[in-house]
């Protein structure tokens, strides 16, 4: 039996629990974590500007190429995805058209596990370490977060089919490690790519935010917190209240039992003998204590290790 309060928590922390799945699975699957904003994209499109472009469609563009395509053409940047804002038709015969297309080149999966260089696009230069497991982790830790929340709706999908609230601690704590990692994820996000422009600048017509996928992330995060809490709070709360019921069950046994022996006796009857020691009966069915003892005893002893 629960109480409402716990199954009001319980109805809370999902709906909590799948707004944040949703919003992460829509920021990991969206490409406006970082957007670019010039003035005039279409004017950049120059001969040298379209060589730009034409190189960060190629799946050889290594970081500065790209990374100064998406200076120049209105870029936006996600975990999976990098795409540029270009005219519909840039050949060098016709003039820049005011029609944009968004042109996306998908990151392979060895472009997210490559090395990142001190200098950016200089191959010589060593490895730069820091933004190179930045990037690493804020490929991975997305899908452990999903992953981790998957498991936790498969975990209270099992406690209720058991009945039972406890397991939802296992829920909560799931919860919370998924929104740890979210957490980590928007840190090594934030400090890649702080990294990145210390590196290569922001010119100056161009203004660089974080878009509404990263804040889809940054959203999620306390979602993920705030349902582990209300697990974690529902679980424990029910299993102490029904640990104390049972305790008050046990001692209500214990002063039953109390207020027989207080008064043991042995009904008059033809075959009783009374003793001032102890009452002695020749029919099982005459001494009342015996058949209370006999039945309460395994009660008490299944309630008190129930309880305990």
């Amino acid at each position: 039996m629960m109480d409402n309060r716990f199954a009001t928590a319980l109805v809370i922390a999902c709906v909590l629990s799948l707004i944040s799945t949703i919003y992460m699975a829509a920021s990991l699957g969206t490409d406006f974590w970082y957007e670019y904003h010039t003035l005039s994209p279409a004017e950049n499109i120059t001969e040298a500007g379209r060589s730009i472009w034409e190189e960060f469609v190629s799946e050889e563009a290594d970081e500065k190429t790209y990374t100064d395509a998406l200076f120049r053409c209105n870029g936006t940047v996600g975990l999976w995805r990098r795409c540029i804002t270009v005219p519909k038709n840039s050949h060098w015969y016709s003039p820049p058209e005011t029609d944009m297309t968004t042109n996306c080149i998908s990151f392979s999966l060895s472009d997210q596990f490559m090395e990142k260089y001190i200098e950016p696009g200089n191959h010589n230069s060593g490895t730069d370490l820091n933004r190179t497991y930045l990037w690493r982790l804020q490929f991975l830790l997305p899908f452990v977060s999903l992953g981790l929340m998957c498991f936790g709706a498969l975990i209270g999908l099992c406690a209720c089919a058991c009945r039972s609230l406890y397991p939802a601690i296992a829920t909560g704590v799931l919860h919370f490690l998924a929104g740890l990692c979210t957490l980590g994820l928007v840190g090594c996000y934030v400090a890649g790519i702080e990294l990145l422009h210390k590196k290569l600048p922001l010119p100056g017509d161009v203004r660089g935010e974080f878009g509404w996928s990263f804040c889809l992330a940054c959203v999620s995060a306390p979602l993920q917190f705030m349902a582990a809490a209300l697990f974690i709070w529902a679980a424990r709360t029910n299993r102490k209240e029904f640990t104390l019921l049972k305790a008050y069950r046990v001692a209500y046994l214990l002063s039953l039992a109390a207020d027989v022996s207080d008064g043991y006796r042995c009904s008059m009857g033809d075959n009783c003998q009374i003793d001032e020691s102890d009452c002695q009966c020749t029919t099982r069915e005459i001494c009342h204590m015996k058949s209370l003892t006999v039945t309460v005893t395994p009660w008490l002893l299944f309630d008190t290790m129930s309880a305990i």
